[in-house]
């Protein structure tokens, strides 16, 4: 639960910020990702979730590979900031 406290107090900050960017766009899909994978502990055979959890880990992985490949160092503290693993490149 200290990871969910971080990343609301991250999330938080970036209110103020533009919404549309890509660091905010990810640490929102990281929040979505984090719940719905409690939620799926708890209730196993929930397909739609499983769905949608598995299409905003597409869609964060294809910004997380967009930001690095614009700015590495703001990718690097991002991944740390959230801890998350890096992606591997194809």
């Amino acid at each position: 639960m200290v990871k969910n406290a971080f990343i609301s107090v991250i999330f938080q900050e970036k209110k103020e910020e533009n919404r549309g960017s890509v660091e905010f766009q990810i640490v929102s899909f990281t929040n979505k990702i984090r719940r719905l994978t409690s939620h799926l502990e708890l209730h196993r055979k929930d397909y739609l979730s499983q769905r949608g959890l598995r299409k905003i880990l597409g869609k964060r992985q294809r910004l997380l590979s967009y930001l690095s490949k614009k700015n590495k160092i703001r990718y690097k503290e991002l991944i740390s900031e959230l801890d998350i693993r890096e992606s591997k490149n194809r």
